[in-house]
């Protein structure tokens, strides 16, 4: 259990940065500080995905709150308005825990007070509870009158905006007391509080000039008005708890014991599936549910939080961290299916849209990881038949494409190997872009894309092995020995001893993490001695406490900061910035480059160990997207990032503490069986 006491709470600058995040299975959200003062646009108490996974509104972006003791007012609020913190209610709280979920303890008058807040699954719905722990009289002395007094601070917005006063805002509320409804713009969604106050005042006031630090900071539009449609008034006593559910639909407001005891229990189910017992695995097993959304019957993965969709590099990277050590096959299952119809011209959706738009088709590494999590699914699960029936086709379709060509460019050459790139585009995972400035544009041959490719041709002549399709298995073995002879004659370079990270004419021999994948892979084109020489450059000039940077510091390029406005960040986005992602398939090279010793083992768990120190951090409970490549690494971007977690966790579990399918699955994919085994962590696979 994550938890602060009141030295914490009561200090802004630290708590500011300590952010909880709560989801509800569609790609909605609650997320704010543990203040409850809203430090970003995308803070809000009910985000709603009104297009799940996306369309995501902020329809509630907070509660204003006062505690009345015999009369007496207390505000335990918090704002950031221009040069002041207004009300500055952190000062009464006492503690704050998730337990599983967010809870605030409040000390304030002589009482205390607790509040939670928890998201319905598979709902745009926000439960809100205030209760009363100590409040207890005697003869002598009775016990106080509590009252406490809730403003809804609405703001009807695109979550990636901002709101200000306006004359089209319809203020009408509707509805009976204890189910209010407030509709205020046409087109957009009807939001219910369904409460069991004692009274309901309508009030109408705009609250101006709220001010988000961390957008601030970004460069972004930092200031937003927000509206108050209505007041709500309880009486707190003992085992009577406040209780405001805002949601999009009518809520029963008689039921939220219900709605609780079933997301407890949940939680619960959630962390008992962990394949270790340990507070760290079962900590990212809890967090990895929260990147699996719905889109439409199937599922898919939030990239991350707050500001991404889903995309199809960081779905098939993540996959086998959030579902298969898991033994969620069945959602896994659905996530391949999902994607492979939405498979075009041999390419893999690089980004399904926040406005419901047309797939993007603009990513050369997607599609290859598609086959890679294809790769572990069928390791995990044994499911040959969904494999066959399902995925081969479209994965023999896709090889036609790239042999052929397709779009931007990407083709094989003479050479055997993957080219790719057009003027003006980023294909590889590294695909900052500011205007029409292209930071990294690596045409050509990136090194990842050859190892990537290279792996899937070992995977497709697995397959074409296992259907019996001679012919396919030996063009792919053909394929896959032309590739490997050609890579290690262009890529090597034999005075660093490590792998230029492009060739393209002249080869590129910037010390970047991209070459890790050469190793991390389960099929790998490098002899031994090359794979631990590229294993210890990236060690020496990349590893950091929380990943890999994504330029060597001694390059003139390399940027060790990361803030300012969008240009400078994306500037240096991958140009030193640190990683998190990365960290597993580093782990998993080191470990295998050292025969998977205990001592190599023991190793890789002594570099997790800031990560564990991390999610009492930043995002609680989650990883970063990513960090700067100067020390300390301060945590920046997405505060919750899918492949940071499913990446550390895959690591943590599968080579750390070799937790690996057993070897009775029907399995083709290089060596990897189905069936997760736990019972003897640390002595598997070695």
């Amino acid at each position: 259990m994550i938890q602060f006491n009141q030295p914490t709470c009561g200090n802004l600058e630290l708590a500011s940065g300590l952010e909880w995040l709560e989801t509800n299975g569609l790609g909605g959200f609650a997320s704010s500080t543990i203040l409850g003062l809203n430090t970003r646009r995308y803070h809000g108490l009910l985000v709603a995905a009104t297009k799940p996974p996306v369309g995501r509104l902020v329809l509630l972006s907070k509660l204003e709150e006062t505690v009345r003791i015999d009369g007496k007012p207390y505000e335990i609020s918090a704002n950031r308005y221009p040069d002041v913190v207004h009300p500055q209610g952190f000062r009464f709280l006492k503690g704050f825990r998730l337990d599983p979920f967010p809870v605030f303890t409040y000390q304030v008058g002589g009482v205390e007070i607790e509040k939670s807040v928890f998201m319905i699954q598979g709902e745009n719905s926000v439960v809100v509870q205030y209760e009363l722990n100590s409040a207890a009289g005697t003869k002598s002395s009775p016990a106080p009158t509590v009252e406490l007094l809730v403003r809804p601070l609405t703001a009807f917005r695109d979550y990636h905006g901002t709101t200000h006063e306006n004359g089209a805002l319809n203020p009408f509320v509707r509805g009976i007391p204890a189910l209010a409804s407030i509709a205020p713009y046409e087109g957009l969604p009807t939001l219910y509080m369904a409460n069991n106050a004692e009274e309901l005042r309508v009030t109408g006031e705009w609250y101006r000039n709220f001010q988000y630090e961390a957008e601030r900071e970004r460069g972004l539009d930092f200031q937003e008005d927000l509206f108050n449609p209505l007041l709500l008034r309880f009486r707190l006593t003992n085992g009577m708890p406040a209780t405001v559910i805002a949601s999009t639909q009518t809520r029963d407001i008689t039921r939220v014991a219900e709605y609780r005891d079933k997301e407890i229990t949940r939680r619960r189910a959630l962390s008992a599936v962990s394949p270790l017992p340990d507070d760290f695995a079962r900590t990212l097993t809890a967090a990895a549910d929260q990147y699996i959304v719905g889109r439409g019957y199937l599922k898919t993965v939030i990239a991350g939080y707050h500001w991404f969709s889903d995309w199809g590099r960081d779905t098939m990277i993540s996959l086998p961290g959030l579902t298969l050590i898991t033994g969620r096959y069945e959602i896994a299952r659905n996530i391949l299916r999902e994607f492979a119809r939405a498979v075009n011209q041999g390419m893999l959706p690089n980004r399904f849209p926040d406005d419901g738009e047309s797939p993007e088709y603009n990513t050369v590494d997607a599609t290859l990881w598609f086959f890679e999590a294809a790769r572990a699914y069928l390791a995990y699960s044994g499911d040959l038949e969904f494999v066959r029936s399902e995925l081969y086709s479209v994965f023999t379709d896709i090889i036609s494409w790239h042999v052929r060509g397709t779009r931007y460019g990407i083709k094989v050459d003479a050479s055997g190997l993957l080219t790719s790139g057009e003027p003006g585009v980023q294909l590889t995972w590294m695909d900052a872009k500011v205007g029409d400035w292209v930071v990294t544009p690596r045409r050509g041959k990136p090194v990842e894309i050859q190892a990537l490719w290279y792996n899937a041709l070992r995977i497709m002549e697995d397959l074409a092995r296992a259907f019996g399709d001679e012919g396919s298995e030996k063009r792919y073995r053909t394929m896959a020995g032309l590739a490997q002879w050609s890579f290690n004659r262009l890529f090597w370079y034999d005075k660093g001893g490590y792998l230029y990270d492009v060739v393209n004419g002249e080869p590129d021999a910037s010390i970047r993490p991209n070459q890790i994948f050469a190793v991390s892979l389960p099929y790998t084109m490098l002899p031994h001695d090359r794979a631990i020489q590229v294993v210890k450059t990236v060690q020496q000039h990349l590893l950091t406490p929380f990943g890999l940077r994504s330029l060597a510091p001694s390059d003139p390029q390399y940027r060790g900061s990361y803030g300012g406005d969008q240009r400078s960040r994306d500037g240096a986005y991958h140009q030193g910035t640190v990683w998190a992602w990365l960290l597993g398939p580093f782990l998993t090279a080191y470990i295998k480059v050292n025969g998977k010793s205990p001592a190599a083992c023991d190793q890789a768990s002594e570099w997790l160990s800031r990560m564990h120190e991390h999610l009492s951090h930043a995002g609680l409970s989650h990883i970063s997207e990513i960090f700067e490549g100067d020390a300390p690494h301060r945590p920046v971007g997405c505060i919750a990032q899918a492949w940071s977690v499913a990446e550390v966790l895959r690591a943590y579990l599968e080579d750390v503490h070799g937790i690996r399918p057993t070897s009775s699955a029907r399995s083709v994919a290089g060596g990897r069986r189905t069936k997760t085994s736990s019972e003897s962590p640390r002595k598997v696979d070695r």
